[in-house]
C-alpha cells in the first residue's frame, strides 16, 4: 500500500476503475475501526468490514465535502467510527420496542440514575423523588399517549432519536416538534402548580 496525499486519494477515488484506491482505504479503515473499538471485545471481524464498507459509501458519496483541512484518511476514519458508532447504538435498542419502556415505566420499574447514585442525603433524596413522581404523573395525565411514548423513550430511557422516530414511524423533525409540544405542556403544568425549572435543577444540583 503506498502513501498518498489528500489530492491523490480524491483523484483516484473519482475516476474509474477506483479498486486500488477503495481496497487500500477499506484496510486502512478497518485498521483504524479495530484501535477505536478495541473496547468492544464481542465486535467480530465481519462487524469491522460491515462498518468498514458502509463507511466507503458514504465517503464517495461526500468526496465533495471534504475541504483539506485535515489528512483525507483522518478524515473518512471519523465517518467510519461515527457510522460504527451508530450502528452499535441501534443495535442496543433492537430487541427492545417503546411498548416495552412504556411498560415498564408504567409497572414503577424505572428508577433515574439520579436517585439511584445514593449520594445525596434522605431529605435531598425524598424532595426528588416527590418532584419526580409529580412530573411522572403530570407525564400520566397531560400528555397525549403518542406524546408520552416519545418523552418516555427518548428522555427517560435514552433512546436515539432517529430510532424512536423509526419505531414511531415518523422523522426526526416531526420527533422533535412532538417533544417540544410535549415538554411546553409539562413546564405549563408545572409552574400551574408552582414548579419552576429552577427549583427543579435546584433539587437535582450536585
Amino acid at each position: 500500500m503506498r502513501n498518498r496525499t489528500n489530492e491523490e486519494w480524491l483523484q483516484e477515488l473519482r475516476r474509474t476503475p477506483q479498486d486500488d484506491a477503495l481496497s487500500d482505504l477499506r484496510v486502512l479503515l478497518v485498521r483504524g475501526l479495530q484501535c477505536a473499538l478495541y473496547d468492544r471485545p464481542r465486535l467480530t471481524d465481519a462487524d469491522m468490514e460491515g462498518f468498514a464498507q458502509e463507511a466507503l459509501l458514504r465517503i464517495l458519496a461526500k468526496l465533495d465535502t471534504f475541504e483539506g483541512r485535515s489528512r483525507f484518511t483522518t478524515w473518512a476514519h471519523k465517518i467510519a467510527v461515527r457510522i460504527a458508532l451508530s450502528e452499535l447504538r441501534r443495535r442496543r435498542w433492537r430487541d427492545v420496542s417503546i411498548e416495552d419502556l412504556v411498560t415498564q415505566y408504567d409497572d414503577g420499574d424505572f428508577t433515574p440514575a439520579v436517585l439511584a447514585d445514593g449520594g445525596d442525603s434522605p431529605h435531598q433524596i425524598a424532595v426528588q423523588r416527590m418532584l419526580f413522581d409529580t412530573i411522572l404523573r403530570l407525564i400520566d395525565e397531560e400528555l397525549t399517549e403518542r406524546q408520552r411514548q416519545a418523552l418516555v423513550a427518548v428522555v427517560l430511557a435514552g433512546m436515539p432519536l432517529q430510532e424512536v422516530a423509526d419505531r414511531m414511524g415518523t422523522n426526526r423533525n416531526a420527533l422533535y416538534k412532538l417533544l417540544h409540544d410535549a415538554r411546553q405542556h409539562l413546564k405549563r403544568q408545572m409552574l400551574s402548580r408552582g414548579l419552576t425549572p429552577q427549583s427543579v435543577l435546584e433539587a437535582f444540583a450536585d
